[in-house]
C-alpha cells in the first residue's frame, strides 16, 4: 500500500507546506519539505523519495528548473506541480517538462491528498506487471490473462481497469478514482462509462465467479473480491 511512502513537498511559503503537510501526514505518508529547488535537490541526494509536489514561484531554483533537474536524475519519480498560475500554457508545460498532475493554488488540501495517493498507486501500478488470482494469471507485460489453457485478449481499458482493481483486492474504488487512473485526469466523458467496461468483464470472466466477482459498493462504486 501507499502507507509507508515517502513525500517531499517544495514551496518557498512554510504556511503552504504545514498545511499540505498536515493533510498528507494524516494519510499516514511520511513528509520532509524543502524551502526551494537546491534544498529540494539536496534532500533527494541524501535518501529514497517517492513522490515530489512542488511550487513553481520559489527563489534560487523555480520549479520548472526543479523539475528538469529531477527528471535528469530520476525519471520515474512522480511530481504533483502546485502553483498559482493558472494559465493553460503553464499546465502544458508542467506536463512536457514531465510533471505527472498540476493543481492550482487556492487548492483543496483533500483534493491534493488523494491526487497524491492517486499517483503513488499509479505507479505502484505501473512498477508491477503480473497478479495472479488462485490459476489466473494478469499479465501487464502482454496485455493477457491466462486462465487455466485459455488466454484471453482484453481491450486496453477493459484490461487497465481489471488489472487496477486486482492490484488493491477488497479496495473500494469510486467512478472518479478508476477515470482518474485509467483515463486519465483531462477525461472529459461519462464517468457511466466505467459502468460499461464493468459489465464487459463480468462477463468475460462469468465462469470464473468461483475465483474472483467484481462487487458494486452502492453509492461509492466497485472493487475486486477474491474468493478465498
Amino acid at each position: 500500500m501507499v502507507h509507508d511512502a515517502k513525500i517531499l513537498l517544495v514551496d518557498d511559503d512554510p504556511d503552504i507546506r504545514e498545511l499540505m503537510r498536515l493533510y498528507i501526514a494524516a494519510e499516514g505518508l511520511e513528509v520532509i519539505e524543502a524551502g526551494n529547488g537546491k534544498e529540494a535537490i539536496e534532500l533527494l541526494n541524501k535518501g529514497a523519495v517517492n513522490l515530489v509536489v512542488l511550487d513553481i514561484m520559489m527563489p534560487y531554483m523555480d520549479g520548472w528548473e526543479l523539475c528538469r533537474e529531477i527528471r535528469r536524475r530520476y525519471p520515474d519519480l512522480p511530481l504533483l506541480m502546485v502553483t498559482a498560475k493558472g494559465e493553460s500554457a503553464d499546465k502544458v508545460k508542467g506536463f512536457h517538462l514531465g510533471t505527472d498532475d498540476y493543481v492550482v493554488k487556492p487548492f483543496d488540501p483533500v483534493e491534493l491528498t488523494m491526487r497524491v495517493k492517486a499517483l503513488l498507486k499509479r505507479y505502484r501500478i505501473a512498477s508491477s506487471q503480473k497478479i495472479q488470482i488462485h490459476d489466473i494469471v494478469i499479465d501487464r507485460s502482454t496485455y493477457e490473462v491466462y486462465m487455466q489453457k485459455e488466454t484471453i485478449l482484453l481491450p486496453p481499458k477493459e484490461f487497465e481497469l481489471l488489472f487496477t482493481l486486482a492490484s488493491y483486492p477488497s479496495q473500494i474504488f469510486t467512478r472518479a478514482q478508476l477515470i482518474e487512473l485509467i483515463w486519465g485526469i483531462d477525461y472529459e466523458g461519462d464517468e457511466r462509462t466505467i459502468d460499461v467496461h464493468i459489465k464487459r468483464l463480468r462477463e468475460r470472466f462469468e465462469s470464473a465467479a468461483d475465483r474472483f466477482v467484481i462487487a458494486t459498493i452502492r453509492g461509492l462504486g466497485y472493487r475486486l473480491q477474491v474468493s478465498s
